[in-house]
Parts: structure tokens; C-alpha cells; sequence
């Protein structure tokens, strides 16, 4: 699908808040509203809108402790592969989990409460996962930057 300024624009206030209203939208981006709601949807039905979300604060929810796993597979055949990717989906502590190039094979980002809870979530969940070799955990020290807007330019 080829993205006009409006669509972008839509997708760039979207991203910052998925809360607005449809005639504010409209009027942030120049359109009338049907046009914009039109837009909006069709966004949606390709995909390019995924989902609308409430982003979480995950220190005040206790959940301040990030732990970035290279994962190393013993197995690369797609039977091993799929039975990892798929183990995962079931460990809510995960939540990214990336194939990546070079050495390792999965990147996870793990957040839980304390250091504590990640050994244990290490020694009852990460080690059993299916086909794992490898695992070498990382503690994030400091959040820097963190945004899930992506960089949409202007044509």
C-alpha cells in the first residue's frame, strides 16, 4: 500500500495517541472527518494499524527489573526453531522475543519484579525451554530511551 502525507500524518498522531478522537484527527491532519475515518480504516484492514493499546508504566506496577537473553539453540533445524518460537509464546515474563544474525541465535527481553523473580523464572521456565544450549542474561542498568513510535518520514 503507497502512503500518501495524510496517511503518514494519521499514522504519526496515531502513534501518539490512539485515544483521539476521529474529528480531532480530522483536524489535525486536514482532512474532513469521513475522508479520515476512511483513511483510518483502511490502514487497518492492510495491517499497517496492528492494534490500539494502553501502554503500562512498568515500574509502578513493580515490574522494574529488564533482562535482555541471547539464546543459543542446540538444533537449527525448523522442527527445533518452531518448538522455541512457540515455547515462548507461553511465558509472560517474555515480552520480545527476535531471531537475530551472527552467534546467537533469539534475543528475549524478560521483565519481572526483581532479580530474584528472574532466577527463579531462569531455573523454572528459560533453561527448559525446547532445544536450548545457551542462555547469557543481560541486567539493563538504565532506561535511556524507550518509544514504540516509528519513524515515519515524510515522503
Amino acid at each position: 500500500m503507497k502512503l500518501d502525507k495524510f496517511d503518514r500524518e494519521i499514522l504519526r498522531v496515531l502513534q501518539r495517541d490512539a485515544t483521539v478522537s476521529m474529528a480531532d484527527l480530522s483536524q489535525l491532519v486536514g482532512l474532513s472527518h469521513t475522508p479520515c475515518w476512511r483513511r483510518v480504516k483502511k490502514l487497518e484492514s492492510a495491517g499497517i494499524i496492528k492494534s490500539k493499546v494502553t501502554l503500562l508504566n512498568n515500574k509502578l506496577l513493580n515490574l522494574g527489573v529488564s533482562v535482555f537473553i541471547y539464546v543459543t539453540l542446540k538444533n537449527h533445524d525448523t522442527e527445533s526453531l518452531n518448538a522455541f518460537e512457540e515455547a515462548v509464546q507461553d511465558i509472560s515474563e517474555i515480552i520480545e522475543c527476535h531471531t537475530t544474525s551472527g552467534e546467537k541465535d533469539y534475543l528475549l527481553k524478560v521483565i519481572v519484579e526483581s532479580i530474584e523473580e528472574y532466577e527463579h523464572l531462569l531455573k523454572s521456565k528459560l533453561t527448559h525451554l525446547p532445544c536450548v544450549d545457551h542462555l547469557s542474561s543481560t541486567f539493563a542498568l538504565k532506561q535511556v530511551k524507550n518509544t514504540t513510535e516509528l519513524p515515519i518520514k515524510s515522503q
